[in-house]
């Protein structure tokens, strides 16, 4: 797809991938690992300790930590809004562009997902009452973020362009750019996306990832980015109503 939209056209991707030199490319893995450890680092720890923490250990979140998560999602924003301008790149070269149809297509995209998510949450389920005879039970949103603050509404607003920008536009582009597999891509996405997740166990964080991999599909076959930020804000304002909801 050599006129997609999400294709990388200036400096470093006038060089086809095969023409890269290997300085380039572990420049390039570089920067990805950064971006990634920056953006992503702390919340793939946190989830791992809820993951092997008892029940009882406070898990709900604070109007301090939504403020501090909505410094440390700008500041990686931010960070790879950098690293795009060192190459003469901007977010429109991740395929961000704004326009009602792509805005249109995203409410599509919501649509396939939840259906994706029913199927992967039903399938797991089943899988568990096989193997222990019993019906999994795991933390639920509402266990975390539960009577959010003010501060939470900026924070729900801020993070689907912050997660859809750098686990999905960014590593999938840089990952089909330097390997050439959207296989590849997609798989990443899905695993970087699962990893801090599994806050909500290892259940809910497996049936999470059917909706991941809607969205990792769609961007590898399209390369916009829109219509998957739109698919998630929704669902987070969904949550966030229903968090808010007596």
């Amino acid at each position: 797809m050599t006129d997609s939209p999400g294709k990388m056209t200036p400096s470093d991707s006038t060089n086809p991938r095969n023409e890269l030199t290997t300085g380039e490319k572990r420049r390039r893995w570089f920067e990805v690992f950064l971006v990634l450890l920056v953006a992503f680092g702390g919340n793939i720890l946190h989830s791992l300790y809820l993951l092997m923490s008892t029940p009882g250990v406070s898990q709900q979140v604070s109007s301090s930590r939504w403020a501090l998560g909505i410094v440390q999602e700008g500041a990686a924003l931010l960070l790879l809004g950098y690293v795009l301008s060192r190459r003469g790149l901007k977010f429109a070269n991740l395929g961000l562009r704004w326009s009602l149809r792509d805005a249109g297509v995203g409410l599509a995209v919501v649509a396939v997902s939840y259906l994706a998510y029913a199927f992967g949450y039903q399938l797991v389920q089943s899988i568990h009452h096989l193997m222990y005879g019993s019906w999994a039970m795991g933390p639920t949103a509402k266990d975390f973020f539960a009577h959010p603050s003010f501060i939470a509404i900026p924070f729900f607003l801020l993070n689907p362009f912050f997660e859809e920008l750098i686990v999905r536009a960014y590593l999938m582009t840089e990952v089909m750019e330097l390997t050439g597999s959207s296989a590849l891509a997609v798989a990443l996405s899905v695993a970087v996306q699962f990893s801090y997740h599994l806050y909500y166990g290892w259940v809910g964080a497996v049936s999470l990832s059917f909706l991941f991999l809607v969205f990792a599909l769609y961007y590898a076959r399209w390369r916009r980015a829109l219509p998957v930020i739109v698919a998630h804000a929704f669902m987070d304002v969904y949550g966030l109503l229903r968090l808010l909801s007596p």
